[in-house]
């Protein structure tokens, strides 16, 4: 009955303690409303929460955050460099099809903010089968380099992480 009524029992707290810091009040109308406010959103959207998510390597999920970290600086000091310096372009930009072996929809939503906050790529598109990503890049030496690179930083932890 309690998981009925309070789907994400921590969510409705925060929901209720953020509307009485919005509206500065400890009124009983306004806790009326909080309460309303906590428990109505979570049972309204209760259908748009994620999957839940069961970590399985958090040494894995270590590695990665520092190859996130390595590469997002590395890939800040490269678009420096290419708006620096426009004329020693070393190569155009490009899309590459990456072939996924990660089916995970959590997997895949971090793969997407990984992609999206190292500067020069952008996730462009997800096949609907989830089987091939279209990534843009920056500067495109060769396609083949980005794939390894993705699927062995990325896509290899993440599918520990999530999948095994």
């Amino acid at each position: 009955m309690m998981k009925r009524l309070f789907p994400a029992p921590l969510l409705s707290i925060a929901l209720a303690a953020m509307w009485l810091l919005l509206n500065r009040s400890l009124g009983a109308g306004q806790i009326i409303l909080a309460l309303l406010v906590g428990v109505l959103i979570p049972l309204l959207t209760r259908g748009l929460r994620p999957l839940p998510v069961r970590v399985r390597r958090p040494g894995t999920v270590l590695r990665l955050a520092v190859s996130v970290l390595v590469d997002t600086s590395l890939s800040n000091l490269n678009v420096v460099r290419f708006l620096a310096f426009p004329s020693r372009r070393a190569h155009a930009s490009g899309f590459v099809q990456i072939p996924l072996d990660l089916r995970d929809a959590n997997g895949l939503a971090v793969l997407a903010v990984i992609v999206c906050i190292t500067p020069g790529t952008s996730w462009a598109e997800l096949s609907l089968d989830r089987s091939v990503l279209m990534l843009h890049v920056l500067e495109l030496d060769s396609p083949q380099a980005v794939i390894d690179h993705v699927k062995q930083r990325y896509e290899r932890p993440l599918m520990e992480i999530f999948e095994s």
